[in-house]
């Protein structure tokens, strides 16, 4: 199994960064697409970033293109989430995920997430 834990949420001014970690276990993480996904009260969780797994390339939300950038540590088994100018609809719960069978912008192609890391953006 695949165990995923966030951390690195807090509160920042607009405008502000903040860099999200997702520490991982088990023995097949280096084969998981990994990615990063939000959701806010009322709302459905919504795609943030993924990697792509073989080619370590990673895509975005067009929403956050440009100002969020997503790394991979293989040798620490950490995944982060770099946010930059952040805004106040960024605020939102954050959740690390795995994805066993290849990357994916679908919540249903994820097979573990972890317990999510609140992101607090204020105005």
């Amino acid at each position: 199994q695949v165990q995923l834990a966030e951390s690195g949420g807090g509160l920042v001014q607009a405008g502000g960064s903040l860099r999200l970690s997702c520490a991982t276990s088990g023995r097949a993480f280096r084969s998981y697409a990994m990615g990063w996904f939000r959701q806010t009260p009322g709302k459905e969780r919504e795609f943030v970033a993924a990697d792509n797994w073989s080619d370590g390339s990673a895509y975005y939300a067009d929403s956050v293109q440009g100002r969020f950038t997503l790394s991979r540590d293989n040798a620490k088994n950490t995944l982060y989430l770099q946010m930059n100018s952040l805004k106040p609809e960024d605020t939102a719960v954050y959740y690390c995920a795995a994805a066993k069978y290849g990357s994916s912008r679908y919540i249903r192609d994820y097979n573990y997430w972890g317990q999510g890391t609140q992101v607090t953006v204020s105005s």
